[in-house]
């Protein structure tokens, strides 16, 4: 009698190795992140704050009519403030995601193409030349082990 298990093989499971950011790195990205969110809202702000100064210092953005009996001001304020709203969302959040994912989460340069079905393959991408570094224990001289 066959035991549970027996002849079935184990896939071979490669795990990414852990990315730890630094305290440094995550500041960074957070003053960032803090830069562009602050930006976004001053743009936001500006297009706010640019309907009541329209109404005060231009006649025509209320008087004239554009489509039937709607003025400028009217079809901005129910049309182009949500499309310029959601241009603004989609930006901020575009180079936010972008911001984040080259800060954090790597070493921000990939390392080469390679073969995940590979057992031989180096798990972290750096290849041969990146061990010239570190040198070799031949290369001490006797007794400084």
């Amino acid at each position: 009698m066959a035991r549970p298990g027996q002849g079935l093989s184990r896939p071979r499971v490669r795990a990414e190795p852990e990315v730890q950011d630094t305290p440094a790195e995550v500041d960074a990205a957070f003053r960032t992140l803090r830069r562009v969110a602050v930006t976004y809202f001053i743009v936001f702000l500006a297009v706010v704050a640019a309907f009541p100064v329209l109404t005060m210092t231009l006649d025509w953005w209320t008087e004239s009519r554009l489509l039937g009996d709607l003025s400028p001001a009217f079809l901005a304020a129910a049309v182009g403030l949500y499309v310029v709203f959601a241009v603004i969302g989609v930006a901020a959040a575009t180079l936010s995601s972008s911001v984040e994912q080259r800060m954090l989460g790597g070493t921000g340069a990939e390392g080469p193409e390679q073969d995940p079905t590979d057992p031989d393959a180096d798990p972290f991408g750096y290849g041969p030349e990146g061990w010239e570094d570190f040198g070799s224990v031949a290369d001490e001289p006797p007794g400084r082990l």
